[in-house]
């Protein structure tokens, strides 16, 4: 399975084609998004897309890990993630795509 990856530049020309907005235009409809989406995760908000997913920020506490290569303890530092949900039609469309394939 190749993994294709979707840039920015390829979502707002899909933004371009589906809208018909100018292509800078479309663009900055892109960053205006992705930007209330990134500040409404910087303020410890859950960022909720129906029939997509949603996007949240959990805190992870110190433990302590292990160096592979020397096996060496160390103390991996307290920290926040960026975890993402699918939601259930998402889910079972990838599914579908598989058993399809």
């Amino acid at each position: 399975m190749a993994g294709k990856t979707i840039t920015r530049a390829q979502l707002g020309e899909a933004v371009y084609q589906e809208v018909g907005l100018s292509r800078n235009e479309s663009a900055a409809l892109l960053e205006n998004v992705l930007g209330y989406m990134t500040d409404a995760l910087a303020r410890g908000e859950t960022v909720k897309i129906s029939s997509f997913g949603s996007f949240s920020v959990r805190q992870k506490g110190q433990r302590i890990g292990r160096n592979p290569k020397t096996g060496q303890e160390v103390p991996i530092l307290p920290r926040k993630v960026l975890v993402f949900r699918p939601s259930q039609v998402l889910k079972s469309r990838i599914n579908r795509s598989i058993s399809n394939s």
